[in-house]
């Protein structure tokens, strides 16, 4: 199945939520920048609430230092990383779905400075719950399909033992999945401006069994961008943006979205998101209400440590520990 091919109807097999340490970006050529189309809403810093009326901006100035110094949420990696091979900004490849424009904002949490030069990957599901390079195992809710008939036959007998399996595809606990196929839709890198910010052209992603609407994330630093793509450096952060439920709902009226069958799990649910708004990864989104299907902008600011090293495998150094980063 390629990029452009209409989605598979059938749910794949269900498959554990794996991680494994991957932490350098690798390979790729670099693209056409991608204009961001409609503006862009304002954007939000790591744990900011923003206020409206009279005494909105002196607040906002008399808070701007408190807010600056928190930490965007570190989160787990998830089975379905790939190191970065395709350095773009555009990562939908013709794939259906509500347009996005994500811009992102990546800040030094202690100076509130922007870090230029930063390699930010993201990756997330299509509008059906599937990963790409994971067609056959990430858990997707394609829409119609038969449901199989008569008696399941080698049901098994007697009392289960052993642990449970960990996560709910995507965002929990284990180690990493290898890829099962060649597709990279809706992966993508870009570098940091001089502003701090990075700015990707995608769709408003699906929804799978066991997790919340979400795009992964990682901000890779202190590396060299070379015709190849990005090289050396550590990862500093690794995290995941939300959604809001209103923007969900409305999502989910819009074809192809409306067609999963599968049982969503909303934001207050989720095993992964902290709840802490901005901090945790929450997008601040902009679109034209009764109308998401004609797009949605998304801002955050990403609080980081530049110095700390975060996969999002369990095996995170801090600061003045050492830490090695080889390519791949």
């Amino acid at each position: 199945m390629t990029g452009t091919e209409p989605h598979k109807t059938q749910q794949p097999k269900h498959k554990r939520n794996l991680t494994r340490r991957k932490v350098i970006v690798a390979g790729g050529a670099a693209v056409a920048a991608v204009g961001v189309g409609g503006g862009v809403a304002a954007t939000a810093n790591a744990g900011q609430t923003t206020g409206t009326g009279k005494g909105a901006t002196a607040k906002a100035a008399g808070s701007a230092a408190e807010e600056c110094y928190k930490l965007t949420s570190e989160t787990t990696e998830g089975p379905y990383y790939i190191d970065a091979d395709k350095i773009r900004r555009d990562i939908t490849e013709d794939k259906e779905g509500i347009p996005m424009t994500l811009r992102i904002k990546v800040i030094d949490s202690e100076s509130c400075k922007p870090i230029r030069n930063a390699a930010v990957d993201i990756w997330h599901c299509d509008a059906l719950g599937i990963y790409s390079g994971y067609e056959d195992a990430s858990t997707g809710g394609g829409g119609g399909g038969t449901p199989p008939s008569g008696t399941p036959s080698d049901v098994p007998s007697g009392t289960p033992t052993g642990s449970p399996p960990e996560g709910g595809g995507g965002g929990g606990g284990g180690v990493h999945e290898e890829p099962t196929d060649d597709e990279r839709y809706l992966r993508g890198t870009w570098r940091t401006d001089k502003q701090g910010f990075v700015t990707f052209k995608t769709i408003f992603p699906g929804w799978y069994r066991g997790r919340c609407v979400h795009i992964h994330t990682k901000v890779h630093v202190g590396g060299e961008w070379t015709d190849a793509g990005y090289e050396g450096g550590n990862t500093c952060h690794t995290g995941q943006f939300f959604f809001d439920e209103e923007s969900v709902l409305a999502s989910a009226e819009v074809e192809p979205y409306s067609t999963s069958t599968t049982e969503r799990t909303t934001l207050e649910e989720d095993t992964i998101y902290d709840q802490s708004g901005t901090t945790g990864g929450l997008l601040k989104l902009k679109y034209k209400k009764g109308d998401i299907a004609e797009g949605v902008i998304g801002t955050i600011t990403v609080g980081v440590d530049p110095e700390a090293t975060n996969t999002g495998t369990g095996d995170s150094v801090q600061p003045g520990a050492s830490a090695s980063a080889s390519a791949s």
